[in-house]
C-alpha cells in the first residue's frame, strides 16, 4: 500500500509543480503584456526638430494686408517655453508700403498653446498670439501701430490651428480599443502627449 501511494503522490506533486510553473509563466506573461503594451504607449514625445520641420513647411509666406502693406514672413525658428507650456515661433519680417520711405525689415515673435484636434487626429497650434513686433528704418516708427496690427493679423491667421503632428490610425488603436491624446506638456527638449483610452 505504501508502494502504490508513493507513485500517486509523486504524480500529484509533479502535476502541481507543472500547474504552478504554468501559472508562474502566465503571470510573467501578463506582467510583460502590461509593461510592453507600448503598441500603444502611455505617451508620445515629439522633438523640437520635428515641430521646426512642420512649421518650416508653411514658409516663406507673402500677403497683402488691408490693401496697404505687403508683408513677407520667412525663416521660422521654433522655441519651447516649458514654464508657460507654450511653443514660440520667431519670424523674419519684410514689409513694404506706399506710406513707407522704403521697405523695412524686422522680427515677429509669437507664442501658442497646443491642443488636440479630433477630426484631423492632429496636435495643433491653438490661438497663437503675437508677443512682439520689431521693425527699423524707412519711417516705420510713424506707422508702428499699423505695422504691428498687419503683422499680428497675418501671423496669427497663418498659424492658427496649424497641425504640428498628425497621428496615424494605428498609433491610436490596438486590439479593438481606441485611444486619444490627453494632456499635452511642453518640455525643455520636446513635447510630451499623454495617450489615454477613449
Amino acid at each position: 500500500m505504501t508502494r502504490s501511494a508513493a507513485p500517486a503522490r509523486r504524480h500529484f506533486l509533479r502535476a502541481m509543480m507543472g500547474a504552478c510553473a504554468t501559472a508562474g509563466i502566465m503571470v510573467s506573461l501578463a506582467a510583460c503584456a502590461t509593461s510592453t503594451f507600448p503598441f500603444i504607449p502611455d505617451h508620445y514625445t515629439f522633438s523640437q526638430q520635428q515641430v521646426q520641420a512642420a512649421v518650416q513647411r508653411k514658409f516663406p509666406y507673402q500677403r497683402t494686408v488691408s490693401q496697404v502693406f505687403e508683408v513677407a514672413l520667412t525663416n521660422p525658428v521654433v522655441g519651447l517655453l516649458p514654464d508657460a507650456n507654450r511653443v514660440s515661433v520667431r519670424l523674419d519680417l519684410q514689409l513694404a508700403s506706399p506710406f513707407l520711405q522704403q521697405p523695412v525689415s524686422g522680427v515677429v515673435t509669437l507664442s501658442s498653446e497646443l491642443a488636440y484636434d479630433g477630426p484631423s487626429h492632429s496636435v495643433i497650434l491653438k490661438a497663437p498670439g503675437v508677443d512682439n513686433v520689431s521693425v527699423n528704418g524707412g519711417g516705420a516708427e510713424a506707422y508702428a501701430q499699423q505695422i504691428q496690427m498687419a503683422a499680428t493679423v497675418l501671423a496669427t491667421q497663418l498659424l492658427a490651428n496649424y497641425p504640428i503632428y498628425t497621428f496615424k490610425p494605428e498609433q491610436l488603436q490596438f486590439a479593438g480599443v481606441h485611444y486619444e491624446p490627453g494632456t499635452i506638456q511642453i518640455l525643455t527638449n520636446g513635447i510630451r502627449v499623454q495617450i489615454v483610452e477613449k
